[in-house]
């Protein structure tokens, strides 16, 4: 094979950060994975600087062979405004190699869409959620506004966050394309739900492609029974007001514990950042003002009722799933929600709003986990999870059979035949 065909079979992979185990960055890493295995040589870019070695621990997925075009940006506060840049590593990246494939998860590739178009380069779009819907005034009216949508609402209506937002929203129409389906080979997406949107607001039909179960979140072999499991309530996620743990410590907590004495609510989520850790701190503030006993391991605090635990190591993680009766997951319009997934992996049964991709794609719009809008209905539902054990066994099993199709391995394959079809 001569040295022009080599050069053509690179596949950009661009997202613009790199440096953290998020949904997104999974679902990126596995397309670079993919890409690979059909042939190609994957480039990963990025504006943030990042050690690639880190996907193995966090993930189980392999990109430190993959060369990489990396701005070496370390502002993890300004990670929205570092979208509006997406398309400048690829440029770059452009310059350096001949690639015949472009897989992107921003919709701030405007300035990219000639140089596309003259070399003749495939471009995919995933689409987590429309962020045109969330920043521009000419969707404002479908509701999902960053003003409306509580997703949204919870992070950036408040001081100062607001204005963080505003300026971003008064930028962003300067660099997103408009219609992702007049620019785009294919355009694909998490979730129905998000799909659901996506056609709304474009009038397009996404191609839907679950993202994938980490390697190393393997699905259990040996599910514990309701009795080997103790009456743990545990969540999973980065520490943001988007989450909703407050909600779940003011609304949740104190009436689940109230009904169950010996209830735990263990929250694992990953700080890093001033925001994350002011954050956590809050958490704090209102376990003591609703007169909760609170406390940072479940190793070392045998009477409280809340644990909040900070960037638990993987095997801990997997251990207290494990250990534990019910998963709660509390954001609203959650995009598609990887902990959950991960938490049915270990035969969890799951309680998540009626909203997102996680109701529609993981609970099955109640087929498989259960639902709630209200916080009472919340309660009701953890509390029949946690007594009852028949109706435990039924979604714990609903839970392992339907993330047998969200594998890894089958992530692979599909994007595979997708791209096989697309080329």
């Amino acid at each position: 094979m001569d040295l022009n065909r080599l050069r053509s079979m690179h596949a950009i992979i661009a997202h613009h950060f790199w440096d953290r185990p998020g949904g997104g960055e999974l679902v990126m890493a596995s397309m670079a994975y993919t890409m690979d295995k059909m042939g190609y040589q994957p480039v990963l870019t990025s504006l943030s600087r990042f050690e690639p070695k880190r996907y193995v621990d966090w993930f189980g997925v392999d990109i430190s062979s993959y060369p990489y075009v990396s701005m070496g940006i370390k502002l993890r506060s300004f990670g929205l405004y570092m979208r509006l840049l997406v398309w400048y590593p690829v440029k770059i990246a452009l310059k350096r190699y001949s690639a015949g494939i472009l897989f992107i998860d921003s919709p701030t590739y405007k300035p990219l869409i000639n140089d596309v178009k003259k070399r003749n380069i495939k471009l995919i779009e995933y689409i987590h959620f429309p962020l045109d819907l969330s920043f521009n005034r000419k969707y404002a009216d479908l509701g999902y506004y960053y003003t409306k949508d509580m997703y949204m609402a919870e992070r950036y209506t408040r001081f100062p966050m607001n204005i963080y937002a505003w300026f971003y929203s008064k930028l962003f129409s300067r660099f997103a394309r408009e219609n992702p389906f007049q620019v785009s080979a294919a355009v694909l997406t998490n979730s129905q739900w998000t799909a659901s949107i996506i056609k709304m607001a474009f009038n397009g039909d996404p191609i839907i492609l679950n993202p994938p179960l980490p390697p190393n979140s393997p699905i259990t072999t040996i599910n514990k029974s309701f009795d080997e499991r103790k009456p743990y309530v545990v969540m999973v996620g980065r520490y943001a007001e988007e989450k909703r743990y407050h909600w779940v410590l003011e609304s949740i907590a104190p009436k689940l514990i109230r009904e169950l004495s010996q209830v735990k609510i263990i929250i694992m989520g990953s700080t890093g950042t001033k925001t994350s850790e002011s954050y956590y701190d809050s958490l704090m503030k209102i376990s003591y003002k609703y007169n909760m006993k609170v406390g940072t391991d479940i190793s070392n605090t045998p009477n409280a009722n809340i644990i909040l635990m900070r960037n638990v190591p993987r095997q801990k993680m997997i251990n207290i799933l494990d250990e534990s009766r019910v998963f709660l997951h509390a954001t609203v319009n959650e995009h598609w929600g990887i902990a959950v997934a991960e938490a049915m992996a270990r035969g969890l049964p799951v309680v998540v709003h009626k909203s997102g991709g996680a109701w529609s794609d993981l609970a099955m719009n109640g087929e498989v986990g259960l639902g709630y809008e209200t916080a009472d209905e919340a309660v009701s539902a953890i509390a029949k999870l946690l007594t009852d054990g028949r109706a435990w066994s039924d979604y714990s099993r609903k839970s392992l059979e339907r993330v047998r199709d969200i594998t890894f391995d089958r992530f692979v394959e599909r994007l595979a035949e997708l791209v096989k079809k697309i080329l």
